[in-house]
């Protein structure tokens, strides 16, 4: 868990955010006084740290190991009683809580989870399956819900609803649907949580006693992770401690929540004192992920649901207990960026030695610039021509100096180029670039758009001539985030026969440059790449300075790339408004950037990425490698003509 500190204080609600806590506190078995008080302390410092819905373990009033006792009268008595006291200090603190008890209905004793909130005892749920082999009794004691005879249980003077068919809605946050079951009911076949989530539940909860063997505690992340990836929704797990006996068990107090399949939060475990874990879980996140997911559509919950009404207060807080990332295609792990890397490589490399099989081809030309996207794309070539057992002179290294070229990106093409044993060929455009600006009667000391794209154009043409002349493809170069800004000539360095950097972000290009150099080459080679990772990212289209130096920054005119590669994963990936984009901006990024510097570089992220979608909109083949991806063949269609104006609005309301 990560206490992610934030520079404006939010609203939860209002960002569709709800904060979860899962609690393991302690208790005394078959002492329900004791355990009241420690739920109320629980509930209380749940509270302090602003939590909205707290969960506690199966049984928990009563402890999950009285065995015998449960048929006591007198037992069964006390927790009837503490139950109206709960729902007094619901309304108190201003809190929802889920507690579980013995309820005897109807002659039957059930082993259920009481949903309190409001000051109210909203309903009772029952748990569906009972284990009884190995250690466990259950049936000795409880009936499960299928036997249920009723639909509510009178409690003090309050009806109270009572199924398994009980779901639980946010009157004032309509994405807040809660969803129960109980311990066994997870880890059955076909959990009732399946059918909770089809009919809307967007956070389950699952009230647990499940004591502790060697290993379980891993199986246990990996249901809950699953489930909550399974069901498109938000998980949280409150397990009974080591308070319960141990006459022949010992429970550890595991208790977790995931969100779609990544644990967020967990409590240590077996700890005797009160563990209580947090996390603020993302609904608007789940909603989205469930329109866009037609599997999800497609199924029907296997029975009709009740729904109950609650009221989430709305909190103000002034840290997330969430984790975001700062570079959300770069894991921060040495170990998983390498592991990413590796398999990155490996699908660019497959996608590639696929259309080569396909089209007979043994040669490839590539456009070789020195900087780090023409390299990455030399080095899938290099190893695609490897794995085919094909000649390395079959890749044509075009390398074509220009007005900005530098001897430091020239003489890194060159010699990589060299020691790769590929073929070189350097053809410098210089003159047939100004004969066009004679033949467009443009002149040469204007250097805008046209002076730039006559460039890219002219590389472009000499590229696709030369593959036709060798009969081999032109390699594209060009990366996702230059897709998502537009940052490319159309019909210049726009166009190839196959882009295999097309599904690879700008922050992650370096990164898989450098694994290169260390996992895939060595030597002098080596070298070369790490001097092209610390080569400022330019497209060279405009004279060096006075001492030779890039003079043309490309994070100095569309912005800093680990900003837009922030952005573009928050705005297709998570598909959030610009006001959420620019709050979880603010969270990661204010230390280096100001408030209007964030505008201002989402402002330019929206502009660009709505205008220039027309590039996007014929793309050449290219392989996606990860979550996000822009083809207008997979994952993403949208009109070259819609408007901004929208999303402009938005932000300029945020100032």
């Amino acid at each position: 868990m990560i206490d992610q500190k934030i520079k404006t204080a939010i609203d939860l609600v209002d960002y569709g955010l709800l904060r979860v806590a899962v609690a393991t506190p302690e208790m005394k078995v078959a002492d329900v006084d004791f355990n009241m008080a420690e739920i109320g302390k629980t509930a209380r410092l749940a509270k302090q740290k602003k939590s909205q819905i707290v969960l506690f373990p199966e049984l928990c009033l009563t402890g999950y190991t009285c065995a015998d006792l449960f048929f006591q009268q007198q037992l069964q008595q006390k927790v009837l009683e503490s139950l109206p006291l709960l729902a007094q200090l619901s309304a108190a603190e201003e809190i929802t809580l889920v507690v579980g008890a013995p309820v005897s209905v109807s002659g039957r004793l059930f082993n259920c989870a009481v949903f309190i909130s409001g000051g109210k005892i909203c309903g009772l749920v029952p748990k569906s399956f009972l284990p009884n082999s190995g250690e466990f009794y259950e049936q000795r004691w409880f009936c499960s819900a299928a036997e249920r005879q009723s639909d509510s249980v009178l409690i003090g003077s309050q009806q109270v609803p009572f199924g398994p068919d009980l779901l639980f809605q946010a009157e004032n946050f309509p994405a807040a649907v809660i969803g129960i079951e109980i311990c066994e009911d997870a880890w059955s076949v076909v959990p009732p949580s399946g059918s909770q989530a089809l009919a809307g539940a967007t956070l389950l909860l699952n009230l647990s006693a499940s004591p502790e063997i060697l290993g379980k505690n891993a199986y246990r992340r990996a249901l809950v992770a699953s489930q909550s990836a399974r069901c498109l929704a938000a998980y949280a797990y409150s397990s009974a401690g080591p308070n319960e006996s141990s006459t022949d068990l010992v429970f550890s107090g595991h208790s977790l929540i995931a969100e779609n399949g990544q644990i967020m939060a967990e409590t240590e475990r077996f700890q005797f004192d009160t563990q209580l874990a947090l996390a603020d879980i993302d609904l608007d996140r789940l909603q989205g992920e469930r329109q866009r997911n037609n599997t999800f559509g497609a199924g029907n919950p296997e029975q009709a649901f009740r729904l109950q009404r609650f009221k989430i207060p709305s909190l103000t807080v002034d840290k997330l207990y969430r984790s975001i990332a700062k570079t959300p295609f770069v894991p921060p792990d040495d170990a998983e960026r390498a592991a990413r890397c590796q398999e990155i490589f490996q699908l660019q490399t497959s996608g590639l030695m696929k259309r080569l099989r396909h089209t007979g081809s043994r040669k490839v030309v590539i456009g070789l610039s020195g900087g780090l996207d023409s390299t990455l794309a030399l080095l899938v070539s290099v190893k695609a021509f490897d794995r085919l057992g094909l000649d390395r002179n079959g890749i044509i290294a075009l390398t074509m100096p220009g007005f900005g070229t530098t001897e430091r990106t020239r003489g890194n093409a060159e010699e990589l180029a060299e020691q790769l044993a590929v073929t070189l060929k350097v053809i410098p455009i210089d003159k047939a670039v100004q004969q066009h600006f004679r033949d467009l009667e443009h002149d040469p000391d204007l250097h805008d758009i046209t002076y730039e794209n006559s460039q890219a154009r002219e590389r472009t043409q000499i590229l696709m001539d030369k593959a036709n002349q060798v009969g081999g493809l032109v390699i594209g170069t060009g990366d996702l985030s230059e897709l998502a800004l537009g940052w490319c000539t159309y019909n210049g360095d726009h166009m190839s026969m196959y882009a295999v950097n097309c599904g690879v972000p700008k922050t992650l290009v370096r990164y898989l440059v450098d694994w290169c150099s260390r996992e895939e080459f060595s030597g002098r080679i080596s070298t070369i790449l790490e001097d092209v990772c610390a080569t400022p990212v330019s497209p060279e289209l405009l004279p060096p300075d006075a001492d030779g130096n890039i003079d043309q920054l490309t994070e100095q005119v569309v912005g800093p790339y680990e900003l837009h590669d922030f952005f573009l994963y928050q705005v297709v990936r998570m598909h959030f408004s610009p006001k959420k984009v620019l709050m979880l901006a603010e969270q990661v990024f204010a230390d280096e950037y100001s408030r209007s510097e964030l505008l201002k570089w989402l402002r330019q992220f929206y502009r660009r990425f709505f205008s220039q979608q027309f590039k996007r909109s014929c793309l050449p083949d290219g392989p996606k490698v990860g979550t996000v991806a822009l083809s207008p063949r997979g994952d993403w269609r949208m009109p070259s003509d819609a408007a901004v104006t929208l999303w402009l609005e938005q932000l300029e309301g945020l100032e």
